[in-house]
Parts: structure tokens; C-alpha cells; sequence
């Protein structure tokens, strides 16, 4: 199924559909917009069919010098089977020959009372965040102290459990159970929560609370720009965990590298608190301050004083 058809943007932008109504569910692969100036002078050897066309005053009054007989024969070409649609802004009077082609090919031919850059902007925006890639991973999504933290691990670990007292301690829950994943940007990644479970939490010997009505408003969001993941197992004997800090470990979603912690699981270890603080290090991290470089940097001088005394 296609993520975006015309018919979409006609609703989303209060569009005008002025001709070519057959062709209003046709897919639109792409967030690129085309502005066709070279199209209208005459040269389609890289027209990109399969992009919006935006016609602005720029290339409606170049059109209104051509001939009838080029203006025609632009205009057709302008209609291909791939076409979206094309918008004409600023409410400006659309061309008759382009009405007949739109119409004859059943290229959605759409008004708006926007100004051209601007409607591009929005276009773009809005077609970049519905056409981006996207994956889900079971887990739960926590805004804390600004910082998105994806806690992962086994069912049954304890995340849902550690997501609810993070919430009573002021933080704000995205997602739990299933987080839906877009990636916006080369190296952004936002989670959301499925419509049908948003707000809600489930914890085992209890069932589903919704977090919203107990918490209120402020206990939630419904997007957040995931930075940290944190995957809980249960405690191993036999592994070697990570004491100091000094080795960032990643994790791949999508295109997207982002850092992961394991923290294990065992009683008596307090979890919200230890991925509250992991959060908290994480801000310290990206704003210069580390802990552990600084220790290891006071270490390696407390050895290397120590050899030079032995000396």
C-alpha cells in the first residue's frame, strides 16, 4: 500500500482539485519537489514525471509568452502517466489547454491560495515525514531529562515495570510495548507509540493503565528524537560487564547508529534510578564532560608518577 496518494495532500492543504479527478489516488513516491522552468522552455530530457509539479507565477507568466502551439505542446507534456499531480499557487488562473491535458490524462490538477515557496516548504515536510523509513522494536520509550531512552530486553525483564516508575518520578512515557520508528534524517531517529496503544502500559498482575488519565497530560508525549538505548537482561555470572564506562557500544536502527547500554537485571538494583542517571551521563557526554575519560586520564598520571618515584 502506498504511505501517500494525492488525495492526501488535497485534504491535508485544503487544496482546490480543478481536473484530472480519476487520478487522485496515485501513489507519490517521492518528497522531491519539481518546479518545472526548463520544462516550460522546452526541455524534458530529465523531466522527473514522477515528482509533484509545482507551478508558480514564475512559470505561468513564461507560459503566457509562448505560442499556443508550444504552450500546448509543453503543457501535454507535462501530463504523464507517473504525475501526481500538478498545483498551481497563489490562486493564479490555470491555463485552458492545461486543464484539457490534465483532464484527457488524468493527472490531478490542483489550486492553492498558498504562495509557491512556502506551499513547497509544507509539501516537503509533510511528504519527507510520510514517506521516511520506518521499523518496530519491542520496547519502551521514555523522554528523560530531554533525553529519548529506549529501554529493550526479554519479556518479561521488567521494562514496563521501570517505564511506570519513571513516570511517577516526573518523566514522560512515548511508547511502551511496541515503538514505531521513522527515520527523518540521516542520523534521526523518532519513536512513536501505535494508535491503539498510546497512553497505556502494561503491568503484569495489574493489566493495562492508561498513564495519561493517572498521571495526566504531563506524563506523556506522543513523538520523541530517540538518542539512548538501554537493554536490560538478567544478570549473568559468567559475563564481564562493563565497570567503567570507556567503550561505547552502538546499535544499528535502520541507517541510524545509536548508543547502547546493557544493564543487568538482579534484585535489589533500583532500575529507574540507574537509567535515570545513564540519561543524565548521556547529556553530561554530549555537552564534553566524562567521567570515565577523566578517571582513566587521573589514573594513568597516578601510575605515571608512581614510576617515576620508583626511579
Amino acid at each position: 500500500m502506498p504511505k501517500v496518494r494525492t488525495i492526501d495532500l488535497i485534504n491535508k492543504f485544503d487544496l482546490e482539485l480543478i481536473s484530472g479527478e480519476e487520478g487522485v489516488n496515485r501513489p507519490i513516491t517521492t518528497s522531491d519537489i519539481s518546479r518545472p522552468a526548463l520544462e516550460m522552455a522546452g526541455y524534458f530530457e530529465y523531466y522527473p514525471a514522477e515528482r509533484v509539479q509545482l507551478l508558480g507565477k514564475t512559470e505561468l507568466s513564461f507560459m503566457e509568452r509562448l505560442s499556443d502551439k508550444d504552450r500546448k505542446e509543453r503543457l501535454e507534456k507535462l501530463c504523464t502517466d507517473l504525475t501526481p499531480c500538478i498545483i498551481v499557487t497563489r490562486d493564479m488562473e490555470v491555463p485552458p489547454e492545461l486543464i484539457e491535458a490534465a483532464e484527457r490524462e488524468s493527472v490531478p490538477l490542483i489550486k492553492s491560495a498558498r504562495k509557491t515557496t512556502r506551499l513547497s516548504s509544507h509539501l516537503t515536510n509533510y511528504l519527507e515525514s510520510k514517506l521516511a523509513p520506518t521499523t518496530a522494536v519491542h520496547g519502551v520509550l521514555v523522554d528523560i531529562y530531554g533525553v529519548g531512552v529506549l529501554i529493550t530486553g526479554k519479556s518479561g525483564v521488567g521494562k514496563s515495570e521501570t517505564a511506570l516508575e519513571l513516570v511517577k518520578r516526573g518523566h514522560r512515557l512515548v511508547a511502551d510495548d511496541c515503538v514505531e520508528i521513522r527515520q527523518e534524517d540521516q542520523d534521526t531517529l523518532v519513536g512513536t507509540s501505535p494508535e491503539l496503544i498510546e497512553h497505556l502500559l502494561e503491568i503484569r498482575g495489574l493489566g493495562i493503565i492508561n498513564v495519561m488519565t493517572l498521571f495526566g497530560a504531563g506524563a506523556v508525549r506522543t513523538h520523541k528524537r530517540i538518542s539512548l538505548i538501554i537493554d536490560l537482561e538478567i544478570w549473568d555470572q559468567k559475563k564481564q560487564y562493563d565497570r567503567l564506562g570507556l567503550e561505547e557500544e552502538k546499535m544499528k536502527i535502520i541507517d541510524t547508529d545509536v548508543t547502547r547500554l546493557t544493564v543487568p537485571v538482579r534484585p535489589g538494583r533500583n532500575l529507574a534510578v540507574i537509567i535515570e542517571v545513564a540519561a543524565m551521563n548521556f547529556r553530561l557526554k554530549r555537552m564534553g564532560v566524562n567521567a570515565a575519560e577523566q578517571f582513566s586520564n587521573r589514573l594513568a598520571d597516578v601510575i605515571e608518577d608512581g614510576d617515576h618515584e620508583d626511579r
